[in-house]
């Protein structure tokens, strides 16, 4: 299919999501749901209180089954019509998959998904949106969220690099480029291709003469990106 099937790889963030309804900790004083990071998406604080965390995932999982994709979201789906779309989301909703995007590469983990505590092979999908304490995977350990907590090593870093090496297009949108590993990808896509940067706020990064920045929110931008591609 020649030109038309351009690898459009998109690096997307809490921005996306935040334009459906999706709060986000970084606009909330560093409080997520007036929950202070440290105590619900760290190691330490599952170590110290597991049913304060399982409790919050619960509050997150609902909250994200009250909420729909947006225009953002449909248009990057729209895309794939002409190009070979896969998206890397920092994001740990379902909103890409639920739009109707193919090719979702979660770095964050995904909210609807749980693992053993014993063996992090074992990932399950959750049926509904609450898991308890009690709730054990076959090998009789509690499940835990499926989600990349702060301090943990982000496994699907290495696939995501790959991905970004090949592309021949790289959209970076809702995300300030201020949570690593994944805002060190930019330093993987290939010199001379375009890269298009959505964000309502000036990432700190270098604008080399092949990026575009589009400073506008996600819905917006996302519009603005297809009139660019298009031209």
């Amino acid at each position: 299919m020649g030109e038309s099937r351009k690898k459009l790889v998109v690096l997307s963030g809490a921005g996306i999501s935040a334009e459906s309804g999706i709060s986000t900790f970084r606009d909330s004083g560093g409080l997520w749901e007036n929950h202070r990071i440290e105590d619900v998406a760290t190691p330490e604080a599952w170590r110290r209180n597991s049913t304060l965390v399982l409790d919050f995932y619960n509050q997150r999982r609902r909250q994200a089954r009250s909420v729909k994709p947006n225009a953002a979201h449909a248009i990057l789906v729209e895309l794939e019509k002409d190009f070979d779309v896969t998206i890397i989301t920092q994001n740990v909703d379902d909103l890409h998959e639920q739009a109707g995007s193919t090719k979702v590469l979660h770095l964050h983990g995904e909210l609807f998904k749980v693992r053993s505590t014993k063996n992090p092979e074992l990932v399950y999908n959750l049926e509904g949106t609450e898991l308890n304490p009690g709730d054990v995977c076959e090998l009789g350990s509690q499940l835990r969220p499926h989600i990349v907590w702060f301090g943990e090593e982000v496994p699907m870093m290495e696939a995501a690099v790959a991905i970004t090496e090949q592309a021949d297009i790289f959209v970076v949108i809702g995300t300030s480029l201020a949570v690593y590993p994944a805002a060190g990808l930019l330093y993987y896509v290939r010199k001379g291709v375009p890269i298009y940067l959505i964000d309502p706020t000036m990432p700190d990064v270098s604008l080399s003469s092949n990026m575009t920045f589009i400073k506008e929110k996600a819905t917006v931008g996302a519009a603005r990106l297809r009139e660019y591609l298009f031209q």
